[in-house]
């Protein structure tokens, strides 16, 4: 689900509303997902997440680091752009977590660099 959002606040409600629709055991894994993001790094748009049918599916925004974290993601479906996983296991807090700062770097660096 891809939330557009101009405040944390309604991108929670998107969000909140979102999970309340998909069936278990996706929502779990879908909230651990997201205590995970939040807990990393708790303000921006850094990643997407999303139940489908047969799995769950993690977005990294960033088509380089499906391929950057492809050891640790062994067992997983990828592309460019997409990260799948079975909807009863999630991801590791880890790797999860090391995901999501690699996406904060990458938009300081981007930042930092308009501004310098």
């Amino acid at each position: 689900m891809a939330v557009r959002t101009m405040s944390p606040e309604i991108g929670s409600a998107e969000v909140e509303a979102y999970l309340a629709q998909v069936p278990e055991p996706a929502r779990t894994t879908l909230e651990k997902i997201r205590a995970m993001i939040r807990s990393a790094a708790p303000k921006g748009a850094l990643v997407w997440y999303a139940a489908f049918k047969s799995h769950c599916s993690f977005f990294p925004m960033d088509g380089s680091l499906a391929g950057e974290f492809a050891d640790e993601l062994k067992g997983c479906k990828t592309s460019k752009g997409t990260i799948q996983f079975p909807a009863d296991k999630p991801l590791s807090k880890e790797l999860v977590t090391k995901i999501v700062k690699a996406r904060v770097a990458q938009n300081e660096a981007k930042l930092r660099g308009r501004f310098e």
